[in-house]
């Protein structure tokens, strides 16, 4: 079975999103130039430096779809750096999907952050190290949000799938569209061994890239959504990621990476949560 996920695992490394123009999509909103469009939207890169980050955000707001983007970190010594690309909606009961990057020093791992807000409650993390070195190229990382579940994958291998589950309690997020954002900033307070490691400047500029954005989604607009409905049975005109799950593949994949990669899950943390396990944990999440 472990060979069996490692040929997995080097398939879904060789999957590249269709290329979309990131100039199309998204706005720079902030880093007084230091966010870029190179070669008419083909890339963007974002950069670090001691007096400022970076960011973009999408054009549209979504309201459920399946989201890749290619991302290469930023390379070399990145402790204190933060590379955050993530969904969310406005206001003080906010819904968010997180992937955060947190860096570190030369030659050790990254860690992979994911969180999920919903009605602007999180506390629901779940960190990994990845099998890859993710700042020697690109690699893609998504997310499946579908009125059942939001799936986090990396290179098409799920790592993460959180369920919905109104049934005992749990909000979800489901009426809130989300524009997608993306930022790197210094973080070095908290984001490198509890901000024990500070940002080395002499490193700086530090770049994030990105490339092949692609987004089978509904596109929120002026109260309405581009697909003819939420529901799954209207899946086949709008696309078979709304009603999408997990197969027997893909779950023995998450299965893997949760056992050989995850560092942290909040679902297995009763020190945090004395009273009792947040009530999704009753299930995978």
């Amino acid at each position: 079975m472990a060979s069996m996920l490692h040929l997995f695992l080097l398939l879904g490394s060789l999957m590249v999103a269709s290329a979309g123009s990131l100039n199309e999509n998204f706005d720079i909103t902030w880093g007084d130039g230091r966010a870029k469009m190179v070669n008419d939207g083909e890339l963007l890169t974002l950069s670090l430096d001691k007096a400022s980050g970076s960011g973009f955000q999408s054009k549209n707001e979504y309201l459920f779809g399946k989201i890749d983007m290619q991302l290469k970190l930023v390379g070399g010594n990145s402790a204190g750096t933060v590379t955050a690309y993530y969904l969310s909606s406005k206001g003080s009961t906010w819904d968010e999907i997180d992937f955060e990057f947190l860096g570190n020093l030369s030659g050790d791992p990254y860690i992979l952050h994911s969180n999920v807000f919903s009605q602007g409650k999180g506390n629901r993390e779940q960190q990994f190290y990845l099998w890859f070195d993710p700042t020697a190229d690109f690699h893609t990382y998504s997310i499946l949000w579908n009125p059942q579940r939001i799936v986090f994958s990396v290179d098409g291998t799920p790592i993460r799938e959180f369920k919905n589950s109104e049934s005992i309690g749990v909000p979800f997020p489901k009426n809130q569209p989300m524009r997608i954002y993306s930022s790197l900033w210094n973080a070095d307070d908290w984001a490198t061994r509890g901000g024990l490691v500070k940002t080395d400047w002499t490193q700086a500029p530090f770049t994030a890239s990105y490339r092949n954005f692609k987004a089978d989604a509904c596109i929120w607009s002026n109260g309405k959504s581009s697909c003819t409905s939420n529901s799954p049975s209207s899946s086949s005109s709008n696309g078979p990621w709304l009603s999408e799950e997990l197969d027997t593949t893909s779950q023995e994949r998450l299965k893997w990476v949760q056992k050989n990669y995850m560092i942290y899950n909040y679902c297995s943390d009763t020190k945090r949560f004395p009273q009792g396990l947040p009530a999704e944990c009753s299930s995978t999440s």
